[in-house]
């Protein structure tokens, strides 16, 4: 059975950095498309990044320049660096693994999720 176990979710300061983790179990091989989404109360769940086995990645406009994607295919796990942290990247954070050949920020693309972690930015 596939699990995602996010970590490293926590409550900072503006401008703060935290750094996300998602382990990967159950799945021999690695996700060819793995993600980042999060949610804030109130709102859809929205694409942060995502990252191919390739290293293609791509980013939402409003963490462009801020947030880094990366992943370590050999110990499964992807991990999403985030700096200059704004109250508006408050939300849950959800990591996500596609099993199929196209990547992106639309949910609809991801086959399993985890089961979030939470990052709270106080102004």
């Amino acid at each position: 059975q596939v699990q995602l176990v996010e970590s490293g979710g926590d409550s900072v300061q503006a401008g703060g950095s935290l750094r996300l983790s998602c382990a990967v179990s159950g799945y021999t091989g690695s996700f060819y498309c793995m993600g980042w989404f999060r949610q804030a109360p109130g709102k859809e769940r929205e694409g942060v990044a995502y990252m191919t086995t390739y290293t293609t990645a791509a980013y939402a406009d409003s963490v462009k320049g801020r947030f880094t994607i990366s992943r370590d295919n050999a110990k499964n796990t992807m991990y999403l660096q985030m700096n200059n942290l704004k109250p508006e990247d408050t939300g849950t954070y959800y990591c996500a693994a596609g099993g199929g050949v196209q990547c992106g920020l639309l949910a609809g693309l991801y086959d399993y999720w985890g089961q979030g972690t939470q990052v709270t930015i106080s102004s």
